[in-house]
């Protein structure tokens, strides 16, 4: 409204003053006529004043018309100009309105771009880690196997020998030795079993709460005390701590191996923390490796040790991999590695979290379950395992196994009998009877153990049978278990477990 009053008072201003100056211009003109006349024809001549006198009336309007039309022009452009320049800004407010939705949306397009790219990355890395590990617990789990084989008769032998030796013997205490020496080389093996994610066979239900009260009362808990005096123990267990299942041995021992990392961390004076929690995830939880949502059982274990870098973090878990100071008691290398194998074993997730010069803490989540903890066992009597002369078919492809598990089992009463074959298994019993089976799972080249197994149901239905082997209950053994195969036994024998897993079998209808 403004702008059109004061255009039209422009308007109106430029009319007067075009009016102006056609009245002047007119004056002029007539008196500069009249003078031309007046010197041409003399001093005053009535035709020079005619003329005079008719000239503004003839160039007047011819003039006026002229500044009307320039006037009018002028307007016109001005309005051309003014509506020309009112188009270009919204032209320009519209194109800057556009570009700045389409840096927008280019932002975000960058934005989401990036953050796939990040999450791309981590997948790759944790995929990496995964088929590493996965690899290592091949070779480390193949390598176990074979061993198993000879500490099992190192073990089995020295127990036998112990046996049959008196107190007072000067050799009792070298067996003695020899024998422990053969549980610690099995302690071993069970590791790499762990990091071959094949050691976990006992799924029974625990508490945690329970796991790191057992784990304290343990000799190598107190001798880890004893090896770090400066270093004080702070223990928060939540008396709601829901249940998990799982095996109480591999659990335990991921304790006793968090605890001892949290205080090679620590040079002199420092704090471990131990902590239960019970926590729900209603989203997924990024960290070390992502935690899927669900109800879990936390375990967290944390220490103002030294820290971990962000570039050994990556690889504290391989086997072997230590930042330790030589000639510390620092173990078999194999801690943490055991701590990743039990926890993927028990389907639960790890998250750590360092920083260099305050600490770490390793946070352990395990799936709960709602089941209740059964009441402990009695250790079982010697005699409620022995045999009443049983015959007993020993299925096994290396000789001394066979020799070590007929010298057991003879000693427990048993009549017993060996092959070192499937085959020959299959063909032993198309002549002969056997009240029981203990059959080896893996048997090289021919048939393993669930094969074996199958043809001998062909021939004698309801065959009962025990599965032995140096690996855990892998799903092979539960075909076979699920066909009419009793308890699973894993090598080193150990008569106690030998005798009642037998046992057992045979009490079965």
């Amino acid at each position: 409204m403004k702008i059109q009053i004061i255009r039209t008072l422009v308007s109106r201003l430029g009319m007067t003053a075009g009016t102006l100056i056609v009245t002047l211009f007119s004056i002029v003109v007539s008196l500069s006529i009249y003078l031309l006349v007046t010197h041409i024809f003399g001093a005053f001549n009535l035709v020079g004043l005619a003329v005079s006198l008719l000239a503004p009336a003839v160039i007047a309007p011819i003039c006026t018309i002229v500044i009307l039309r320039m006037a009018l022009a002028l307007y016109e452009a001005e309005e051309n100009l003014l509506t020309a320049h009112t188009e270009l800004e919204r032209n320009v407010a519209e194109q800057t309105r556009e570009l700045r939705a389409s840096n927008e949306q280019l932002h975000e397009v960058i934005k989401k771009q990036k953050k796939a790219e990040e999450e791309r990355n981590e997948l790759e890395a944790l995929l990496r880690r995964a088929e590493k590990m996965e690899a290592l617990g091949v070779l480390a789990g193949g390598v176990a196997h074979d061993l198993n084989n000879v500490l099992g008769v190192l073990v089995g032998y020295s127990e036998l020998l112990l046996f049959e030796i008196p107190s007072d013997s000067p050799w009792r205490e070298s067996i003695a030795n020899i024998h422990h020496a053969g549980k610690r080389g099995a302690a071993i093996i069970q590791d790499l079993l762990t990091l071959g994610r094949r050691g976990v066979t006992v799924a029974e239900v625990v508490n945690l709460n329970a796991i790191v009260s057992q784990c304290m009362q343990t000799p190598e808990f107190r001798k880890l005390q004893a090896d770090h005096p400066g270093v004080v123990f702070r223990v928060e267990l939540d008396p709601e701590l829901l249940n998990s299942k799982g095996s109480p041995v591999h659990l335990g021992k991921s304790v006793l191996n968090l605890v001892g990392n949290a205080l090679e961390a620590i040079t002199g004076r420092g704090e471990v923390v131990i902590r239960t929690e019970n926590r729900t995830l209603d989203a997924p939880l990024r960290g070390y490796t992502d935690v899927a949502a669900g109800e879990y059982a936390v375990l967290q274990i944390s220490d103002t040790g030294m820290g971990i870098s962000a570039v050994d973090i990556e690889k504290i878990f391989e086997p072997f991999y230590t930042k330790k100071v030589m000639g510390r008691s620092s173990g078999t290398g194999l801690g943490l590695t055991v701590v990743w194998g039990t926890v993927q074993d028990h389907s639960g997730y790890i998250d750590v979290r360092s920083v260099e010069g305050e600490g770490s803490r390793f946070t352990l989540y395990f799936p709960t379950t709602r089941e209740e903890r059964e009441a402990r066992r009695e250790q079982p009597s010697p005699g409620s395992y022995t045999g009443r002369g049983e015959f007993l078919l020993v299925v096994d492809d290396v000789e001394e196994q066979r020799n070590l598990a007929t010298e057991m089992l003879t000693r427990l009463g048993y009549r017993v009998a060996t092959v070192a074959s499937g085959e020959e298994a299959v063909s032993f019993l198309q002549t002969q009877k056997a009240d029981l089976i203990v059959l080896d799972m893996i048997m090289d080249p021919a048939m393993d153990g669930l094969d074996t197994y199958r043809r001998i149901l062909e021939i004698s239905p309801g065959q009962k049978a025990i599965i032995v082997s140096g690996f855990s209950e892998t799903e092979r053994v539960n075909q076979a278990q699920a066909l009419g195969a009793g308890p699973y036994v894993r090598k080193p024998y150990v008569m106690e477990k030998i005798g009642q897993a037998v046992r057992q079998e045979l009490a079965r209808r």
